[in-house]
């Protein structure tokens, strides 16, 4: 049974109520009257409401642990309404999240723990136990049941959806190829097309450029024979 399978709000109520038979976890004197942050117009209506935080920020260490005061400032900060002013962003107060956070490690809920650049507290197995022992009693009193995975075919009305074949390295390099040769191949055309337009056109240029061919000279002999036809 994990937190996934119940209703978040319930989860945190149910692990509340157990944080409250502890001893090491009370709220002092002043809680009644403090703002949780200078964003909100007043203190918590909930006589309870030390409990609940304890609560939520057992279960925000189970899920981003490890983790510190001025992260949760941030995510239980809110926006504060300043009147004809913009609003504007305002961090939670961190003095009630310190407390929590060491009332928490002094019932052996959480730890200090560093992970590479992350310092802060992590939820600890006496902590994640209380958490699985909440749900479990949400999930007998909602009846709720986790359905376990069938080893059995699926039926017809639900049918299994092929996934894609996705495309090999092999296939792009054929077409890679395929496509290089081809247009190797418009080239070669497209040259040889420019090749044969500029054959025609000198040929052209050459027959309109020739001269006109000289007569050949006329022999002595006729030249006479004509001269003697003429008188």
């Amino acid at each position: 049974m994990t937190r996934y399978d119940v209703p978040i709000n319930e989860l945190i109520l149910k692990t509340a109520a157990e944080l409250e038979k502890m001893s090491d976890i009370t709220p002092p004197s002043w809680s009644d009257f403090a703002k949780t942050g200078p964003h909100k117009e007043r203190a918590p209506v909930q006589k309870n409401w030390w409990y609940i935080r304890a609560a939520a920020i057992l279960q925000t260490l189970q899920k981003k642990g490890p983790i510190g005061v001025s992260k949760l400032r941030t995510k239980y900060g809110g926006r504060k309404n300043r009147g004809h002013q913009p609003d504007k962003f305002y961090r939670a107060s961190g003095n009630i999240l310190r407390k929590i956070l060491q009332q928490l490690e002094k019932t052996g809920l959480a730890a200090k723990e560093e992970k590479g650049l992350h310092k802060g507290r992590v939820i600890t197995p006496q902590g994640a136990k209380l958490l699985g022992k909440a749900a479990a009693e949400i999930m007998a009193e909602k009846k709720i049941t986790i359905p376990k995975k069938s080893k059995e075919e699926l039926p017809v009305e639900y049918p299994v959806v092929k996934k894609k074949k996705k495309k090999t390295r092999k296939k792009k390099t054929k077409k890679r190829a395929t496509r290089k040769k081809a247009t190797k191949k418009r080239a070669k055309k497209a040259d040889a097309k420019l090749k044969k337009a500029a054959k025609e056109k000198t040929t052209k240029a050459d027959k309109t450029t020739e001269a006109p061919k000289e007569a050949a000279p006329k022999a002595p002999a006729e030249e006479d024979a004509k001269r003697k036809v003429e008188e």
